[in-house]
This record gives structure tokens, C-alpha cells and sequence, in this order.
């Protein structure tokens, strides 16, 4: 499995803090009006809305603070002025980044954006420059144990999975728009929990880095993804094991 596969699924292994939960709380809320202004407020119709949900509930948010990010996206107030936009940057050693961002000031965050690229020695790119190298695709990750791998993908390809890869524990399966539900379903009824299921920009091709370009790659990722308005990052970095090592224990 490729490097950046590895970083993501380190992520999502690592707890939330409670210093960060209510930042946290905010992103979910703003992906959770977004799904809603742009399908509708109804989960069961809304693919999107019905994962922010589970997402929002696995992270132990409220109930109160999920209906109320439902109705501010339909019911007017703070919801109305809130925006998804996409940007794409170069990290150090050139790997391609994406972001996406929800934000009530467009001005604002792309000035911020610009100042994170730059300290961190990378650079905000034009749009179009990097999105060619990503194709979006439902994701689903889980953790394996150790000879449970190939029976839970052939589960999933059964189901639709236009491919699973295998590492560490950890299993992907990755599918079309329009199987994503259906495998995400077949795999729960197998009675499997993913640690995270979605549609994301996954690379068509990675970018090797060295050590040092790796951390330096790494650590302009999270600073990303601690700014307020920035909903989710993608990278096609391709980070060496010992430095994701040493960034899972961080």
C-alpha cells in the first residue's frame, strides 16, 4: 500500500483530543450544512448528509448540535454564507495537495492558505494544476486481523469493490460513486465497523520523497488540517515507512 494510504489510515488511528474536539465539532457541523444545502436535508435521499452523520455520531457529537447544523443549512442564519471551495499547492519535494474548504470569507482564507504553503516551504497552485493527478472514489478503510484480509475483500469485491489493498493491518477498499453504499453495506453486515468511510480524491499516481521532504511534507498536512476552514486534505506524497513511524508515535 502506498505511502500516503499509511498517513491517512495513521490518522484516523490517532484519538481526538479534547483540546481540539470542539474544532472538531465545528468542521463536522460545516460538512454537515454543506451535504445539506446541496442534497437535501433528508439523509436517507442524501448519501453525503448520511455520512457527515455517522461521521459527526462516531466522533460523539451530540445529537442537539447535528440537527442544528441541519437546520441552519436549510433554515437560513449562519448556514446561507458558507461556501465549499476547492484549492490545490505543491508541498516541499512536489507532492500535489488538495484541499477542500468550507468558509464564509474566501478572501481570508486563501491569504491564510498562502502563509502556510509559504512557511512551510511549499506553495498554493492555480486551479486545475494538481486535481488531474486524483480521480475521486468511495474509500473504505478498516482494521484487519492478521489472515482476515482476503476474505473481507472478496466480501467487498463480491459487492462491488473495484479493488482492496492490504497493509499493516489495515485493510482499503476502494469503489465507483455508485457501489460505494452498497459495499460500505455488505461489509457492516459482515459485521465489520470501518474506521472511516467516504468519497475522497485518492492519487492515480504517487510522488516519492525523502526523508526530509517527507517531514516537512507531513508537517504542512497538519497544519492544513488544524486551520477552522479547511475541511479535508489529499496528498499524493509517497512517505517512507521510518518517517511514518515516527510520525504515528509523535
Amino acid at each position: 500500500m502506498a505511502g500516503h494510504s499509511k498517513w491517512a489510515n495513521i490518522k484516523h488511528g490517532k484519538a481526538i483530543v479534547d483540546a481540539k474536539r470542539s474544532a472538531v465539532f465545528t468542521k463536522l457541523s460545516r460538512e454537515i450544512i454543506v451535504a445539506a444545502k446541496q442534497g437535501g436535508p433528508n439523509p436517507d435521499g442524501n448519501v453525503r448528509l448520511r455520512l457527515a452523520i455517522e461521521k459527526a455520531r462516531d466522533s460523539n457529537m451530540p445529537r442537539d448540535n447535528i440537527d442544528r447544523a441541519i437546520q441552519r443549512a436549510t433554515g437560513g442564519g449562519e448556514g446561507v454564507h458558507l461556501e465549499e471551495i476547492t484549492y490545490e499547492g505543491y508541498a516541499p519535494g512536489g507532492a500535489a495537495v488538495i484541499l477542500t474548504v468550507v468558509t464564509d470569507n474566501r478572501t481570508r482564507v486563501v491569504g491564510e492558505l498562502r502563509n502556510v504553503f509559504s512557511r512551510a516551504g511549499g506553495r498554493l497552485g492555480e486551479a486545475g494544476s494538481v486535481a488531474w493527478q486524483f480521480e475521486s472514489k468511495g474509500v473504505i478503510a478498516l482494521e484487519v486481523d492478521s489472515g482476515k484480509g482476503e476474505e473481507i475483500a472478496l466480501t467487498a469485491i463480491d459487492a462491488g469493490a473495484e479493488d482492496v489493498k492490504e497493509d499493516g493491518g489495515w485493510l482499503e477498499v476502494y469503489t465507483s460513486h455508485d457501489n460505494f453504499d452498497r459495499v460500505r453495506k455488505a461489509l457492516e453486515a459482515a459485521g465489520l465497523k470501518p474506521k472511516s468511510a467516504e468519497i475522497s480524491l485518492v492519487p492515480k499516481a504517487m510522488t516519492p520523497l525523502d526523508d526530509k521532504a517527507a517531514e516537512q511534507t507531513l508537517k504542512l498536512l497538519d497544519k492544513l488540517e488544524e486551520m477552522d476552514d479547511v475541511q479535508k486534505v489529499y496528498s499524493n506524497g509517497d512517505f517512507p515507512d521510518a518517517v511514518l513511524e515516527r510520525y504515528r508515535a509523535a
